[in-house]
Order: structure tokens, then C-alpha cells, then sequence
């Protein structure tokens, strides 16, 4: 997803391999000759009885990390990957420079309170990471207090966690990842003196700080199945640390947070479909956790704390969210009142507590919408917004007592913009719109939004931008985008590296497919468990739709996902591979049926209630049909990139060797297909941000070699 004018000549790309894989190769070229012995993975086969089946897995072997064999396999398909790119150096290195044209090197946010002072982070020229800051005021002096440069130094990772200053801004507790598996260790640090308290606590994913500035509540996650199941309080300087709650369920996670006006501490449970909330006064960090609402089935709620009362979104009675205020004193449902009626058409996706407004943030018709309603009052103002497509997001909105409200603005052609927002006026400030150096002009490009019609005749959404003067008539590339998975939406955002692909008549478009959360609750439940087919043939729908349109045609259309994207990636591939010119797969989930059979994997039991769970049989007979590893058959596919990272704890890079692993085995096409493995990242690749612009030129190369742009 993520100048000069497009080549409509195709790139013949004619790879020399020096390079032994299990032989000599020949040379390699778009529709041209494959090499006779590309990496082909020895053939183990493992056998799960399930359902009077056998299913057979021949490349089970690769899940074992610790075995040099598998690292070599990794290794050697990395080095054929970059072989066969070798041709796009140039045009990697070009497309790099151009991105990196794109983007002021040293900048610094804009700074916003969070309790004694201000907070804001800036990046250096030729530094992969930011500077954590901050300022008694504006005008003070500067205060380093976090330089992720320097927790990386010696690091082939490094990534921030949790950042929480405590409430006399003494005190940071912090979090770090240096793996990319994601688990992160808490340290504080005394922002006076510059010290390391001497406590470091694994595998922490959530903490929230009491009002006594000393004692800490944090949740740590299990570390085989890293399912977040233990609730802690730990006073600094002590060995005096409590397991307060441990969530015993496997299909339920816990996090904890602080309300926004700092009276209360909560711990959330929560499954796909349903969760509960405890809480503590701040106060009395020593106090026994109470229930706001038992868990039930299909139940989902999240609640804030105001002036005795609690806030509770919720789907009880409303498919897509209402609010409702209850006494702390007795929160049950009896007591309840509506806050925020249900709107059938509007999803109320969370709600943000002032000490005299409440703000919403919510979907309507596909677009995020910013509500603001004063306490008091029945009137509710809608912010508003100048494009037909836009996302909009609140930010750094850390004091409670304000009648400013700070959110971003951005489109597919506006740059990410701070706006400050009196809630007493209604008037919007823009504070700094992202700078974008090398010759941006927005008036260059459009934005739109165009629909397709599935098979069910639903209208599908898509959000599209395009340079203008880019013809229309089918003979354009075009890069389609979608994820669809967990009813998490996709706004359509800006992207300054997306200008390379743009300024080469590249047309850019985001599918809103089901199992998405823009159309609200209904979208996501069209699109999970036994509907998950409608995810899949929505995409199907989105690329015949683009084509009959003439925006683009088969030979032009590369397609894009990630995660539970990429399972879109391949299932699509499987179905209709003559749909597409070429696959780009990040990180992607599609041994679905062996991971979901294994419940000893991270994740795989919370997921029962987003896929399925196969150990009954009419889950398992309707993952079958779409999991990509299961379907993979002889016949041909398009080009193929994908994406895998050695420490990726959300989906094992194994996922995607065995993808390829069996693809290259049964293919009979002569298409590329290349594993690009990273080695020292986990699922969101790498985390300093010249080494991520490596990558996504990398990918882009891939993508416009195989549109047929070579420069």
C-alpha cells in the first residue's frame, strides 16, 4: 500500500545465477523461463487424523526453528529471492531515494499536555528512530526523556511499547521489544535523575499507573500460547508484587487501562464476541477488583468513569453500539440510562470523556465521523470534513479537564494534518499538515470512491486515488489493497511513499470488504465464522468491478494484503488466479486448518470465534474450502511475492515458507514466486524507518517490474 511517466513496454527481466539452489538456474524473466531448480523443500509428511480424514501436511518440518535445516532452506530462499530482483537494484535504489525525497528527515511533532508537562517526539537526519521530549512549557528548555537511537544501539530491532509518565511526571514506565516477536519488557525510569529502577517485568502488554506514583497494575501474557492472562500490582522498590486476576478462559484476553479522569483502574476481558470489565479506585491500589457487568454471550461493552457514573458502550439492544450511564454504586442494567441512543446506520466505535463534553467516534456509510455532545445538553455537533473521502482519527488527547478536542485529518492526496477543536465554539485550528518536500502538489491527484456488486448484490465500497491525466480506458496498473478480517476498518489514508507508485500511473485502490468494520457490526459478521466466503468473493468482486469500469484490466491489476490480509491473498489466488497479474503477501495466515488444529500455537484459541474451531466438524468442513495451504493445486498462479519475518509472533513465518514451499511444488506456470524472509524482525517488519523504506522499495520494485514500469 503504500516521477516520471509510465513505461507501457514490459520489463523482461534476465537473471545470471551464480548461485547453487539445489542446482544451477537459469534465467529468469517476466513470461519468460524458469529456473529448472528453484528452492524446493524435502517433503516430510505429517499425518492428523480429524474427522475420519487424514490431513496431510508435507512441509510441517519448517515450523522447527531451532533446526539449522529450516534456517538454511530460509536462507537460501532469501538469497534466491534477492537474485531474482537482482535486475530492480537500480530501480530499488531510485524508488528509495524518491520516498526518502518525500519526507522532512528531522521534524518534530506537535506537542501536546499529558499532566506537568508537554510530551512530543522528533527525528534526527539519518537516525532510524524518534526522540521522546518533553517541556515544563513550550517555551522551556528541552528534556530528552527517551532516545530510541540509543536503545538500539547493537539492536537489529527495537521497538516502544508502553510510554506512561506517572501522575507527578517523576517517573516513565516504558516498554521495548528488541526481537519483533512482540514481547515486551517494563522498565521506569526516574525522569529526575535519569535512573533505571532496578525492576524489569517480561512479557508485559498493558499498565496503568495508581496515584500514589509508586505502585503499579500491569497485565503479562502467557508465554507459550502469549494469551494475556494475568493481572499484577507491583509497588517499585519492592519484592511486593500481587496476582490480583488471572483469566482463566482461553477464548478471552485481558488488558487494563486508566479512565480518562484518573479515578479508576480497569481490567477488560474480552473475546471476539463478548467481554466484561473490573475496576479499582486509583486510589486504593490495594483494593479488590469489582464486576461492573457479568460476561454473557454476544455481549461486548467498554466503559469510563465520570463524576460517580459509569459510561458503558455497548451492543446490548443495539447491533451497532449505544451508550449508557449507570452509578457506580450499582451498575447493573436496571439502573441503566441511555447516554447515546442506537443508531442502526451510525457504529459508535469508542467514546472519549471530557470533564464537559463527550466526544464519539464513529462510521457512517463506510466514513468515520468525530461527534462532540456537552454534558447538559441534547444537542450533538458533527465535526466536518471537506473531501468525499478522508480518515480522521482523535490523538494525544490526555487531559480531561479541556474544552479542546485534538484529532488528525487525512486523505488518499491531503497530508496528515493536527487540528486542535474548541469544543465551546466548534471551530477546527490546524497546528501542522505534514510536510511533504520533493514537488508534492495535491491538485495533481484525485481521490473518489467507486462500489462493486458482489455476488448477493451487496455494494462493496472501494477508495481510490489516482494521478490525474492517468487514462482511464483499462490500460492503466493498478494496485488493489484489502484486509477484511476482526471488523477492523481500513481508513484511506495518506501515504507519502505511495506518490512513487501514483507518479508512475499507478492507480491505487482500498477494497472495503466484509469482515471489515466499516459499514458497522452487520459488515463484520457478514464476513466471519460460517461467512467467511463473502470476505474472499467480495475481493473477487472489487477486481471485476475495477475492470469492467476500465480502470484497469487483468494483465494490470497486482493485488495486496497482510496478516489476515494475506490469507485473503491466497485464497483469492486459489480461486481465481487469472484475475491477477501478480500477489504481494505480507506475513500472511494461511495454513488456516493446521494452526487453528494446534492449540499449543499463540492465538489460536481466542481466534475459535473469528474463523471457527476445526475440531468440530462443520468448522472444519468450511475452513477446508478456503484455506489457502489446502488449496493450493496444479495449475497456474500469478506472480508471487511473499513477505515472511523470522521472529513474527502473530503469524509464524512458517505460514508463508509452506505456502510457497507447496506452491512450487504443484505450480505450472512460469511465473516468479519468491519468499523474501526477514530475519531480524517480527510481524510489522522492520522497525527503523530507512530499513522500512528498504522494504517497501523492495516490494514496489516487485510490483512495478511486474506492471511493467521499469524506472
Amino acid at each position: 500500500m503504500r516521477k516520471k511517466s509510465i513505461h507501457l513496454l514490459t520489463l523482461v527481466f534476465l537473471v545470471s545465477c551464480m548461485l547453487s539452489i539445489n542446482g544451477v538456474l537459469r534465467a529468469q524473466s517476466n513470461g519468460g523461463p524458469a529456473p529448472d531448480k528453484a528452492p524446493m523443500a524435502e517433503k516430510k509428511s505429517k499425518i492428523t487424523d480429524i474427522h475420519g480424514e487424514k490431513l496431510v501436511d508435507e512441509y510441517f518440518w519448517l515450523r522447527e526453528k531451532n533446526n539449522p535445516a529450516v534456517i538454511a532452506h530460509l536462507k537460501v530462499e532469501d538469497a534466491y529471492a534477492e537474485q531474482v530482483m537482482k535486475p530492480t537494484a537500480a530501480l530499488q535504489e531510485k524508488l528509495y531515494k524518491e520516498m526518502l525525497s518525500h519526507i522532512k528527515q528531522t521534524d518534530t511533532n506537535v506537542p501536546y499536555r499529558w499532566g506537568t508537562h508537554f510530551y512530543y517526539t522528533r527525528t534526527e537526519e539519518g537516525k532510524q528512530y524518534p526522540i521522546f521530549c518533553r517541556k515544563r512549557n513550550l517555551e522551556a528548555p528541552e528534556e530528552i526523556v527517551l532516545d530510541v537511537n540509543e536503545l538500539a544501539k547493537g539492536q537489529k530491532f527495537m521497538s516502544i511499547g508502553l510510554f506512561v509518565p506517572s501522575d507527578d511526571g517523576n517517573l516513565l514506565a516504558y516498554s521495548t521489544d528488541s526481537t519483533g516477536y512482540r514481547q515486551y519488557t517494563l522498565q521506569v525510569k526516574n525522569l529526575r535523575t535519569g535512573e533505571l529502577f532496578p525492576e524489569r517485568i517480561e512479557r508485559v502488554n498493558n499498565m496503568a499507573w495508581a496515584t500514589d506514583n509508586k505502585t503499579v497494575f500491569y497485565v503479562t501474557e502467557d508465554a507459550v500460547t502469549k494469551r494475556n492472562d494475568k493481572f499484577f500490582r507491583h509497588v517499585l522498590g519492592t519484592d511486593k508484587t500481587d496476582l490480583v486476576y488471572e483469566e482463566k478462559d482461553e477464548l478471552f484476553d485481558i488488558g487494563t487501562s486508566r479512565s480518562r479522569d484518573k479515578t479508576m483502574i480497569f481490567v477488560e476481558a474480552f473475546s471476539k464476541t463478548s467481554t466484561d470489565v473490573r475496576y479499582l479506585p486509583a486510589n486504593e491500589p490495594t483494593a479488590s477488583l469489582k464486576v461492573i457487568l457479568p460476561r454473557q454471550a454476544e455481549h461486548e461493552y467498554d466503559v469510563d468513569h465520570r463524576l460517580d457514573q459509569f459510561y458503558i458502550r455497548t451492543n446490548k439492544g443495539a447491533k451497532n453500539f449505544r451508550v449508557v450511564t449507570a452509578p457506580v454504586s450499582d451498575p447493573s442494567e436496571k439502573n441503566w440510562k441511555e447516554f447515546v441512543a442506537h443508531r442502526p446506520e451510525v457504529k459508535v466505535e469508542a467514546i472519549t470523556l471530557f470533564g464537559h463534553y463527550a466526544v464519539l467516534s464513529a462510521w457512517e456509510n463506510g466514513l468515520q465521523q468525530i461527534e462532540v455532545k456537552p454534558f447538559g445538553s441534547s444537542t450533538t455537533r458533527r465535526i466536518k470534513f471537506p473531501e468525499p473521502v478522508y480518515a480522521t482519527f482523535l490523538t494525544s488527547n490526555r487531559e480531561f479537564e479541556s474544552s479542546v478536542l485534538r484529532y488528525s485529518y487525512n486523505s488518499l492526496v491531503t497530508p496528515n494534518s493536527i487540528f486542535d477543536y474548541d469544543m465551546n465554539t466548534g471551530k477546527s485550528t490546524l497546528l501542522k499538515q505534514q510536510e511533504v518536500p520533493g514537488g508534492f502538489d495535491r491538485a495533481n491527484y484525485k481521490s473518489e470512491r467507486v462500489f462493486a456488486t458482489a455476488s448477493d448484490g451487496t455494494k462493496i465500497p472501494m477508495s481510490m486515488v489516482y494521478r490525474k491525466g492517468v487514462k482511464l480506458d483499462g490500460s492503466a496498473p493498478l494496485l488493489l489493497y484489502a484486509y477484511g478480517s476482526y471488523g477492523i476498518s481500513i481508513p484511506p489514508t495518506f501515504s507519502s511513499n505511495r506518490l512513487s507508485l501514483l507518479d508512475r500511473g499507478v492507480i491505487f485502490v482500498i477494497g472495503h470488504i466484509r469482515g471489515g468494520g466499516e459499514l458497522g457490526e452487520e459488515w463484520r459478521k457478514a464476513g466471519r465464522m460460517m461467512n467467511k466466503m463473502n470476505t474472499f468473493t467480495d475481493f473477487i468482486a472489487c477486481a471485476e468491478a475495477l475492470i469492467k469500469q476500465k480502470y484497469t484490466s487483468a494483465d494490470r491489476i497486482v493485488i495486496e494484503g497482510g496478516s489476515a490480509g494475506g490469507l485473503l491473498m491466497g485464497v483469492v489466488s486459489n480461486m481465481r488466479p487469472d484475475l491477477f497479474k501478480a500477489v504481494v503477501s505480507h506475513v500472511p495466515f494461511v495454513d488456516v486448518l493446521n494452526t487453528m488444529l494446534d492449540a499449543t500455537l499463540p492465538l489460536t484459541t481466542s481466534e475459535y470465534i473469528e474463523w471457527g474451531n476445526p475440531n468440530d466438524k462443520p468448522a472444519y468442513e468450511y475452513m477446508k474450502k478456503y484455506s489457502p495451504y489446502d488449496n493450493v493445486a496444479t495449475k497456474n498462479y500469478p506472480a508471487t511475492l511473499v513477505k515472511v519475518s523470522l521472529n513474527d509472533s502473530q503469524v509464524p513465518y512458517w505460514e508463508g515458507a509452506k505456502l510457497v514451499a507447496k506452491m512450487r511444488a504443484m505450480k505450472t506456470d512460469n511465473n516468479p514466486l519468491l519468499l523474501k524472509v526477514n530475519f531480524g524482525a517480527g510481524h510489522g517488519g522492520a522497525s527503523g524507518r530507512y530499513d522500512a523504506l528498504r522494504e517497501t522499495a523492495f516490494d514496489y520494485s516487485f510490483i512495478l517490474w511486474q506492471m511493467g514500469i521499469s524506472e
